[in-house]
């Protein structure tokens, strides 16, 4: 199955990008990427703009730095996940982990308050996008408006607003390279269905 690479808006859309290669793969190390990573942030505010220059660069990082692959920590028993934090420096505006997921597991429903990008080493995963259906009786009510499977090689870039919720398929775990700019707090939330509430985590 061919890789495919998208952009979910902050309305919950799916923009299918243009899955780019290099031709030839020279090594790219992890203090190069964070280097590439800095000017692109410094140079570009606009976040959708960001993700695509820095989505082919994440790509290019996994394909030639192949103990990226290999550093995860196994999913909690209690929870079913597991974040290993791969760079963390003070004043760095960049969050750079892996994540794992059980078999089975499923996210809540959430938004990251910031722009991110997830990678899929290994597994499958269903990503389910949701959008703001804001009423005067309801105002944190939201809908699905689709989903998508991601399987090893695909990438996932999403906006700041974008709610989305992440299932594990099959009965292997999850293995993803995640990337995060600067959390928004405020503008975090958690999305309860159930009882039409978001909460701030």
């Amino acid at each position: 199955m061919a890789e495919q690479d998208g952009l979910v808006t902050n309305e919950g859309e799916w923009l299918g990008r243009e899955v780019v290669y290099e031709d030839e793969v020279r090594s790219y190390r992890l203090y190069r990427f964070l280097t590439d990573l800095e000017d692109i942030l410094e140079q570009v505010s606009d976040d959708r703009a960001r993700l695509d220059l820095i989505r082919p660069l994440v790509r290019r990082l996994l394909i030639s730095s192949e103990w990226l692959q290999m550093n995860f920590l196994p999913p909690d028993p209690r929870t079913g996940w597991s974040v290993l934090t791969l760079y963390s420096e003070p004043n760095f505006p960049i969050t750079v982990q892996t994540v794992v997921w059980a078999p089975g597991s499923r996210s809540p429903i959430h938004n990251h308050g910031t722009w991110g990008i997830v990678a899929l080493l290994s597994g499958q995963e269903k990503n389910t996008f949701w959008q703001k259906k804001a009423t005067p009786e309801h105002p944190d009510r939201i809908q699905s408006v689709g989903d998508r499977q991601l399987n090893p090689g695909d990438i996932l870039c999403l906006m700041p607003d974008a709610i989305h919720q992440v299932e594990a398929l099959g009965d292997d775990p999850t293995i993803s390279f995640n990337l995060y700019g600067v959390t928004d707090y405020d503008q975090r939330f958690e999305f309860d269905i159930e009882r039409g509430i978001a909460r701030n985590f």
